[in-house]
């Protein structure tokens, strides 16, 4: 019995997925546990260090290494690797991919190691760019922490494009699960080693995370088949060269892009625990951005790449229609959640230890303002991939520099008013709204124009249940705060957010599903395959849980 269920776990880890639905849900399943640790790490952090201090040397310092990672990784993965790679398995077979795949990896650990010795040698002076306003000590503190996390960051790229290859091959679970042990690394660093080392322990965190964010899908990637290990690099090879051309313009994009959270290191630098205000709202805001937006768009993206490369533009339009609809049923209600709720999230998780009162409320305002762009930045994931699978990475870089242009110019000018940290977050949200314009208009008209009427229908109606869930919640949220329950405690605060979700939650259910919205039929689809997850560890044979017979639409 034991035999077959660990032969049945094996089995669901390794399982292929064949429609968006099933991958979606695998890897919004995966990063609800990775958020929920991430959540857990940013509580400790904050209960540890405090906002300020050493917690602001720690997220600064995340910077270089984040921004190298930016350019190799994000600039090639998703633009261009997958892409050329789905379309070499689909076309001319699986031993020209790999060979593919080892001359990406391995140009990608070139480029790297030029960078680190850059960056190791120059750590100082880079540390006083990013970091104006610190002081000496504080940019002491900061090298070590540069170079250790630089170290993590070899095994988080290579570890991001094995990730490429095995979503290729439609596997998302194993790549889901990397972020989670990524998280628990970090926490790991801050339990066992921040009372001896301080800030370093966490630090210490990364790296273990980035090595286990890689080491878990190695296996996997040698059951698909990968054996090429070698260090060649075929420079000549006609994929190469078309990685290559794909991933330059998205690379000068995010290069452009890097500006934005450059600069905001860079003033939030002159505000004391402005880095960690400002780091620790983004984390939280960023919970349904990755939970849905990325998910159903890295999802969506082998599916899109697939249509266009059977030249069907109509299947094309209509995958990428039901995933949009699908990102913004889950990230509007989402988004108005955040902003009714901003203070009480805020102290619940990360009300411990040395995070004060005003630091809760610093953190609450920038999460109201992130929060106004949630749903924005989710499309953009979606709508970026849409452009990389017709092969497009031109159009992206115009819109990364319009924001960028808008985010900079805005952020100087709010972080100058009674807004501070706050102001830094309502630039990004103006800016990721532009973003999203820009994409929106451009793909529209690439694909010959959308359904006016399929496009805009569901997207009212959510708008609709969305806006009358947040008002009928505003209400509650004060009478509970003021007057029934002293939220001074965490018990307290866990029953204020659960009972003021529970009652938002049934209003936009029971509206969505007057307004007949379709997302709501899907949305109960997955709760029903999440309740039937534990037969797959029961049964003898792997039952299709993950259905690969139901489409998405």
């Amino acid at each position: 019995m034991v035999t077959k269920i660990f032969q049945n776990g094996v089995n669901f880890f390794t399982k292929k997925q064949n429609t968006i639905l099933s991958a979606a849900l695998i890897i919004s399943g995966m990063m609800l546990f990775s958020r929920v640790l991430g959540l857990i790490r940013s509580r400790m952090l904050a209960g540890t260090f405090g906002a300020g201090g050493e917690l602001d040397v720690y997220f600064a310092a995340f910077r270089l290494p984040d921004l190298i990672f930016q350019l190799l990784v994000m600039g090639a993965l998703s633009s261009s690797f997958i892409p050329v790679f789905s379309s070499y398995l689909e076309k001319k077979g699986e031993d020209l991919s790999w060979k593919l795949a080892r001359d990406v990896i391995n140009s990608a650990t070139l480029i790297f190691a030029f960078l680190a010795v850059f960056i190791f040698i120059f750590t100082k002076p880079l540390s006083y760019i990013i970091a104006p306003d610190f002081t000496e000590v504080q940019i002491n503190q900061m090298v070590p922490l540069i170079r250790i996390m630089i170290v993590g960051q070899l095994f988080l790229i290579i570890s991001n494009f094995v990730t490429g290859v095995i979503q290729s091959f439609k596997r998302f679970l194993i790549p889901a699960l990397s972020p989670v042990l990524y998280n628990l690394g970090i926490i790991i660093g801050i339990y066992f080693w921040s009372g001896r080392y301080g800030i370093l322990g966490p630090t210490i965190g990364v790296v273990l995370g980035c090595f286990l964010h890689f080491i878990i899908q190695v296996p996997l990637l040698i059951k698909l088949g990968y054996r090429n290990f070698s260090l060649k690099i075929d420079f000549k090879d006609a994929g190469l060269r078309e990685v290559g051309r794909l991933m330059l313009p998205r690379t000068l994009g995010l290069a452009v892009s890097q500006i934005d959270p450059t600069v905001d290191v860079i003033l939030a630098s002159a505000i004391t625990g402005g880095v960690s205000v400002f780091n620790l709202a983004l984390n939280i805001q960023s919970v349904p951005v990755g939970l849905f937006g990325f998910a159903i768009a890295t999802a969506a993206l082998p599916s899109l790449s697939s249509e266009f490369s059977k030249e069907d533009l109509t299947k094309f339009k209509g995958v990428f229609l039901d995933s949009l609809h699908q990102i913004l049923f889950l990230t509007i209600p989402a988004s108005i959640f955040l902003i009714v709720l901003r203070v009480p999230i805020v102290r619940l998780f990360l009300g411990t230890g040395k995070f004060t009162w005003e630091d809760t409320l610093a953190t609450a305002m920038t999460l109201g303002f992130f929060s106004i762009s949630i749903a924005a930045q989710s499309m953009v994931h979606l709508l970026a991939r849409g452009f990389y699978a017709l092969h497009d990475t031109r159009i992206p870089v115009i819109a990364s520099f319009a924001s960028m242009l808008i985010n900079v110019v805005t952020a100087i000018l709010f972080v100058r008013t009674d807004l501070s940290i706050g102001g830094l977050a309502l630039a990004a949200s103006l800016a990721n709204f532009v973003n999203a314009f820009i994409l929106l208009i451009m793909l529209d008209r690439k694909v010959h124009y959308f359904n006016r009427r399929e496009f805009f229908i569901p997207i009212v109606k959510t708008i609709f249940t969305s806006v009358v869930m947040g008002a009928s919640i505003y209400i509650p949220v004060k009478l509970l705060d003021q007057v029934f329950l002293d939220t001074r405690y965490t018990l307290n605060l866990l029953i204020l957010v659960i009972l003021v979700s529970s009652f938002g939650g049934l209003i936009f259910l029971i509206l969505s599903y007057i307004l007949d919205i379709k997302e709501l039929k899907i949305l109960i689809g997955i709760l029903k395959k999440i309740r039937e997850f534990p037969k797959i560890f029961l049964k003898a044979d792997v039952e299709e849980i993950l259905s690969d017979k139901t489409p998405i639409s």
